[in-house]
């Protein structure tokens, strides 16, 4: 059993360091701007430091040159290790809006890597820094003890914190990722916990699981700081969703009304996306925007009597209940296209014919705007349905 976790934990190694270095980079430019995020970026840059050089090919390079060498190895990894604890207590420090712990956090990171360098110093010649299965630890226990003590508080002081805003925030994304980066800690924490026991007592029993809750700590944070991205990209990939749905739609509506249109619209539906001419996270709310002001100037046009007429014909189609009011309002809207483009005179400033469903007629300032989208996609689908090509025009 141990060998099988040894192995998997090996196996797991190099993809946690990977999983690492592509979130760092990913989270880059957003988290360097934020001061929020930029002690858990560096928390997670310096971890995937530490870990890269604690790769077994690393690992065994070092050990294949001269001592001096995979001694600097081993100290660097270590001083990047307890700057990475660091960095966590400085995203605490930051969660939880405390100047005083901010500077504390970085104050005690400086006097662990002062001991850590100072300890390492004055011990006598030594090669690697390990802890032998017998023997005493190298460079010394002393220094073995302030490195996961920098460790153990950071980690227990960050788990606390990460479970206790997690409970808190109404933000899914951000309990999300509180969650997954406490639980990647919380494994750190039982693998530097482990170090202690082996390091006091010579307790070896768990060594073999190690490698795996080093490595699963890696991919967990890793996935932390990924969170972010991953919802923006599945809002991004629902807003192009919509827009693509609701571009027939309002491609014929703004045909008839085109002043209501904010920007010069591209030549296509795929151009609209792949260049769109507003801004990616405002292109739904154009869309949206522009669709309604055209449906209200378009209400200038509907005859009376025109709406029920289309809800008769709506309701004798088969259409299902919870899509008739959207298809009824394409039928009208198709009715008043049709006479705006003919030149028909409106009933200007009146639009007595067009009766407003509830989601559009609430979706003003502070409104439901997700909810008016998913309604305005029902209406696009409905547009072009076999019942709203035969609602019948009316008579002139």
């Amino acid at each position: 059993m141990g060998a099988e976790l040894l192995a998997l934990g090996e196996r797991l190694a190099v993809p946690g360091v990977l999983a690492l270095w592509i979130a760092v980079l990913l989270r880059a430019p957003g988290a360097l701007r934020s001061p929020q995020q930029r002690g858990l970026w560096l928390a997670v840059a310096s971890a995937a430091a530490a870990m890269t050089l604690n790769l077994p090919a690393v690992v065994a390079y070092a050990m294949s040159r001269d001592p001096g060498y995979a001694h600097t190895v081993g100290l660097v990894r270590n001083l990047i290790g307890v700057l990475s604890a660091g960095a966590v207590l400085y995203f605490v420090a930051a969660a939880t809006r405390g100047p005083r712990l901010q500077r504390a956090s970085w104050a005690g990171t400086v006097l662990w890597l002062g001991l850590l360098i100072t300890l390492d110093r004055t011990a006598p010649a030594h090669g690697p820094h390990t802890i032998p299965a017998d023997g005493e630890p190298v460079p010394s226990l002393a220094y073995w003890l302030v490195l996961i003590s920098a460790h153990l508080v950071a980690n227990t002081v960050c788990v606390h914190v990460c479970w206790r805003y997690s409970r808190r925030t109404e933000s899914r994304g951000l309990a999300v990722g509180l969650r997954l980066f406490g639980l990647g800690t919380a494994l750190a924490g039982l693998f530097w916990f482990a170090y202690l026991l082996k390091a006091l007592f010579g307790s070896t029993w768990a060594t073999p699981a190690l490698p795996l809750l080093m490595n699963l700590h890696g991919l967990l944070r890793a996935a932390a700081i990924l969170v972010p991205t991953l919802f923006t990209l599945r809002r991004t990939t629902a807003d192009i969703a919509t827009a693509w749905r609701l571009w027939p739609l309002w491609r014929d509506l703004v045909q008839a009304v085109p002043h209501v249109v904010l920007s010069k619209p591209r030549a296509g539906r795929v151009m609209e996306l792949l260049w769109p001419p507003v801004p990616r996270d405002l292109l739904v709310y154009r869309k949206v925007i522009e669709t309604r002001d055209a449906i209200l100037i378009l209400g200038e046009y509907v005859a009376p009597g025109a709406a029920e007429r289309a809800r008769s014909h709506v309701a004798g189609s088969g259409v299902p209940e919870p899509r008739r009011a959207a298809a009824a309002l394409a039928c009208v809207l198709k009715e008043a296209r049709q006479a705006k483009l003919a030149g028909l005179p409106g009933a200007a400033g009146q639009a007595a014919g067009l009766e407003l469903p509830a989601e559009i007629q609430t979706s003003g300032e502070g409104g439901d705007l997700e909810g008016e989208a998913r309604f305005l996609v029902d209406v696009a689908q409905a547009y072009d349905s076999r019942a709203a090509r035969a609602f019948a025009p009316r008579t002139a």
